[in-house]
C-alpha cells in the first residue's frame, strides 16, 4: 500500500518541481510551493482511501425483487452487468412525480456520458430512476446524450433499497457499485455523504467529488459559489 512505500516527503517532491512562471512574485512561488506540497498529501491520501476502498470485505449480497426496463426492454439484475463483473449505478432524481430531473444530476451525467464509452472499457454503468423508461429516453435524447445505460425501476424496490427513495417519499442521488463474482452478485461500495455528514456551510459532496464540474471550480479563484445550481437550460449560445 502507498502509505507503507518509502516515499520522499511531499515538501521535498515540490521543492523539487520546476515550473516557473512568466512574472511570477517570490511570494508568489512560495505560497504556490507550499500549496503544491499540500496537492502531493492530497493525492497520496486519495490513494490511500481507494485501497482501502479496494480491500473492503464482501459486502451484502443482492437478493432483492429488482425489475427494470431498459431501451432494450426488460431486465432483471444481472442483466445491468452485461458482460462485465463490475456494476456502477447512478439513481438520477427523475421520479414520476418530478415535473423536470434534478438539476445537479443531470449535470452529473451529462459529464459522464462523454466518459460513459471509456468507463464501460472496464465495468458496466447503469442510470436507474423511477420514471418510466419512455420519459428517460426523451430526455435522453432532448439532452443529446447517446451513451449512458437507462433503466427504469418499475417496482421501486432497488430506488427503496440502496437509499434512492426516502421515507418521505422523495428521490435522493445515490451512487452504488456491485460486484458479481463466481455467479454471486454483492454491493461492494456506496457514496455515504449525506447531510448527516456535511460540514458546516457546505451540501453533501463525496470525496473526491463525483461532478467534474466542481473539480475544476475548485481550481478557480470564484470556487464553487454558494448560490447557485447548474442549470437544465441555458438558452442558445450569444
Amino acid at each position: 500500500m502507498t502509505a507503507a512505500r518509502n516515499l520522499a516527503p511531499a515538501a521535498e517532491l515540490a521543492q523539487r518541481a520546476g515550473m516557473r512562471f512568466p512574472n511570477e512574485s517570490a511570494d508568489y512561488r512560495r505560497a504556490r510551493t507550499a500549496l503544491l506540497a499540500e496537492e502531493i498529501e492530497l493525492r497520496r491520501h486519495i490513494e490511500r482511501v481507494a485501497e482501502m476502498r479496494r480491500a473492503l470485505p464482501p459486502g451484502g449480497e443482492v437478493k432483492g425483487d429488482y425489475r427494470f426496463e431498459g431501451e432494450r426492454g426488460p431486465a432483471d439484475f444481472a442483466a445491468l452487468f452485461g458482460d462485465k463483473d463490475t456494476l456502477v449505478t447512478y439513481s438520477w432524481m427523475f421520479g414520476p412525480q418530478r415535473e423536470k430531473p434534478c438539476p445537479m444530476c443531470t449535470s452529473l451525467l451529462s459529464a459522464w456520458e462523454g466518459e460513459a464509452r471509456d468507463i464501460e472499457q472496464r465495468v458496466a454503468l447503469a442510470v436507474i430512476a423511477r420514471s418510466p423508461i419512455d420519459r428517460l429516453v426523451a430526455y435522453k435524447k432532448e439532452r443529446g446524450w447517446r451513451d449512458l445505460r437507462l433503466f427504469s425501476d418499475l417496482n421501486g424496490n432497488f430506488s427503496r433499497d440502496y437509499f434512492a427513495w426516502n421515507k418521505e417519499g422523495h428521490d435522493d442521488p445515490a451512487l452504488n457499485v456491485f460486484t458479481r463474482r463466481d455467479g454471486v452478485i454483492r454491493h461492494f461500495w456506496a457514496g455515504e455523504m449525506d447531510f448527516a455528514t456535511a460540514d458546516p456551510g457546505e451540501d453533501p459532496r463525496g470525496a473526491p467529488d463525483p461532478m467534474p464540474l466542481w473539480t475544476v471550480l475548485d481550481m478557480t479563484p470564484e470556487g464553487r459559489g454558494t448560490d447557485w445550481y447548474p442549470s437544465l437550460d441555458y438558452g442558445p449560445r450569444s
